[in-house]
């Protein structure tokens, strides 16, 4: 696959030719690909975010994102600030405060932990996962439904949201035995409203002696280091930005015009929303993975994106096999599954606080709002009755991508 795979290319517009039935594609360097039909898979978690803060721009030390690790820095030795506690700081300050000289972690909110176990499998194990049949898959099934009791806790706070919550306290008090930074840690929000995060590293992590946990906002970053609002001056080396993704852009800011010439950042201006998460009306052929209401909160994005994969295979083959132009998605239809997918956070923890599966109007537009299994049985087979078809133009083929 990878002779098919053009790298280091940015994207900067796709629209649509509907006369033609076809995507043109134009690239930063002025290339232009075309294509039957376009899937948008840049996902949700691939833009780095840095949150707005006087004199970031001025600090004289070293600065990365995390999704942009800079391995040629060395931090032996270094006062290190990691700003942001959410999933990416849990995998990372771990590790480095084995390294650092002082790591000052700078927290917003605290959140809500459940243990990762993450040994390693002995020989007695190994060889049991090889040799008895239906083994592996039995724990896998394990894992899935594992995860789909998070999703039923979130969706029922009042009940078996509470027993989670019960488990996860049980683990958080275990691991946080200094009673200060388990104040300074200590989630103030409904279980399962923000992202839920494993680890069995991170809150010990905290009480190392070369760490120190910061709650105090930050009021400025000066060339040698972050002044925070009380006036505590924290002098640094090197700055860490742990502050996550533009969870809500998507594919923006590339330019996709659909249909009529429409849009699809207009179209969306009052949230991002697609059937099933795959497909927008007004936009023929064009699919996209891990889009609006498709990321999981206990599950993995690879069910989704499996899912997902099959799903836009029907409809390819569907314009195969009718020697069709184009397929859309009916609006009447996109609009009511939009509608019956909002109803569904009604009453459940996504909805008691904020956070970044919400856009700027409030609108839940990243996760979907009930179980992995529900998803695949959902997309298991294309409706065609949901879609509007279009007839082939008189054109040569030419290769999706």
């Amino acid at each position: 696959i990878d002779r098919l795979v053009q790298t280091n290319t940015t994207v900067t517009s796709c629209s649509w030719d509907a006369e033609r039935c076809r995507w043109s594609v134009e690239t930063a360097s002025g290339a232009v690909h075309e294509a039957d039909a376009l899937i948008l898979a840049t996902g949700q978690l691939d833009q780095p975010s840095r949150p707005s803060i006087e004199g970031a721009d001025t600090f004289a030390g070293h600065s990365f994102h995390s999704a942009e690790w800079d391995h040629d820095y060395p931090l032996s030795g270094k006062r290190v600030a990691v700003i942001g506690t959410g999933a990416s700081a849990v995998q990372l300050v771990p590790e480095i405060a084995l390294k650092v000289k002082r790591l000052s972690v700078f927290q917003r909110t605290g959140n809500w932990f459940l243990p990762r176990h993450n040994r390693r499998y002995n020989a007695t194990v190994r060889a049991a996962i090889e040799r008895i049949p239906g083994l592996q898959a039995l724990r896998r099934k394990f894992v899935f439904e594992y995860t789909e009791s998070l999703t039923l806790a979130i969706r029922h706070p009042n009940t078996v949201g509470r027993l989670a919550r019960a488990r996860s306290v049980a683990f958080m008090r275990s691991q946080l035995k200094d009673q200060q930074i388990r104040a300074k840690a200590w989630p103030d929000y409904t279980f399962g409203c923000k992202r839920i995060l494993f680890s069995s590293h991170y809150l010990p992590a905290l009480q190392r002696p070369n760490v120190e946990l910061v709650t105090d906002a930050i009021a400025r970053i000066t060339p040698t280091g972050i002044v925070t609002a009380t006036g505590a001056t924290h002098e640094l080396d090197c700055v860490i930005w742990a502050t996550g993704f533009k969870t809500t852009d998507f594919m923006f800011p590339m330019r996709v015009s659909g249909g009529d010439g429409v849009d699809l950042h207009e179209y969306w201006s009052g949230g991002a929303h697609a059937h099933l998460g795959m497909c927008v009306p007004g936009f023929p052929n064009m699919f996209v993975m891990y889009g609006p209401n498709t990321n999981p909160s206990g599950g993995s994005i690879i069910v989704y994106l499996e899912a997902q994969a099959a799903y836009i295979r029907q409809a390819l083959q569907q314009l195969r096999s009718r020697a069709a132009g184009a397929i859309e998605v009916r609006a009447e239809v996109e609009a009511a599954s939009d509608r019956a997918l909002q109803a569904r956070f009604a009453g459940t923890a996504w909805t008691q606080c904020d956070s970044w599966y919400r856009d700027e109007n409030g609108r839940i537009v990243t996760n979907w709002p009930g179980y992995m299994r529900e998803y695949l049985e959902q997309t298991s087979q294309l409706d065609t009755a949901d879609y509007r078809f279009a007839p082939l133009p008189d054109r040569a083929p030419v290769v999706s991508a």
